[in-house]
């Protein structure tokens, strides 16, 4: 598997930025995790909308799906100008009856509810979810191929569920939206304490932080959470490529 971070700010796009977008890559299929804010425009530096195979979104507030709109609408104009692309599945809950009919569009695009309680496929991943303390229904998401995992806690405060959910993972894409010294439970975020305690007790071999504030010293946040977790940290970057 190879994970690229196109967007990683919290709540709406810093400067020139992009909010959740991730695109994860195994033998050539090309799945985009989450589509925010001014994640289009980064995602073209690497891939065409055309070339995504699926997206798979955790949930449906506006920072995870801004850009929904504007993919249907890129491969719309992509098939008046050349050959039409397939019909894109879009994976999404369907707890949210209005936000989930959104997915689909025209023959452009085609929601396909996921059952939470059940593994899903997607291309050669395979999907498990669990869901987090969020205002909204929201799922963090473990990604499995050949024997490597990869999660994706999407958004939601500390829960001790996650930690069996996220064992033993390769890497462990954490929201931490918080400092230290700041409580995320009513907002239903992660502080950065909480991020490197989940990911000590989950034991897991890499630890990057998403979903990061839009203001402060970022690199606080790597200090912070180097207290509970001593692996590897990586703050979530701009084109952050790892591979798994």
């Amino acid at each position: 598997m190879k994970l690229t971070v196109i967007g990683f700010w919290g709540g709406y796009p810093k400067k020139n930025g992009a909010s959740s977008g991730y695109l994860l890559e195994h033998d050539g299929f090309q799945l985009l995790i989450d589509c925010g804010s001014g994640v289009l425009s980064k995602l073209q530096n690497i891939i065409q909308p055309e070339e995504l195979d699926a997206v798979l979104i955790s949930h449906y507030h506006p920072d995870h799906i801004a850009d929904i709109g504007v993919l249907q609408h890129a491969r719309l104009i992509q098939g008046f100008l050349g050959e039409r692309p397939a019909t894109l599945p879009i994976y999404g809950h369907c707890f949210d009856d209005v936000e989930y009919s959104k997915l689909t569009y025209k023959d452009i695009t085609k929601g396909i509810a996921y059952n939470p309680d059940e593994v899903l496929t997607v291309g050669p991943f395979r999907v498990s979810f669990l869901k987090t303390d969020h205002p909204v229904p929201c799922y963090a998401m473990r990604f499995e191929v050949e024997g490597k995992s990869f999660v994706y806690t999407a958004d939601g405060s500390y829960n001790e569920d996650l930690i069996e959910f996220s064992k033993g993972a390769d890497i462990l894409l954490c929201e931490c939206n918080f400092f230290g010294h700041q409580n995320g439970k009513a907002a239903g975020h992660m502080n950065s304490l909480e991020a490197g305690q989940f990911a000590h007790l989950a034991a897991v071999n890499q630890l990057i932080l998403t979903h990061l504030p839009q203001y402060g010293e970022l690199t606080e946040l790597l200090r912070e959470a180097s207290t509970e977790f001593t692996g590897i940290i990586k703050l979530a970057d701009e084109f952050l490529t790892i591979s798994i």
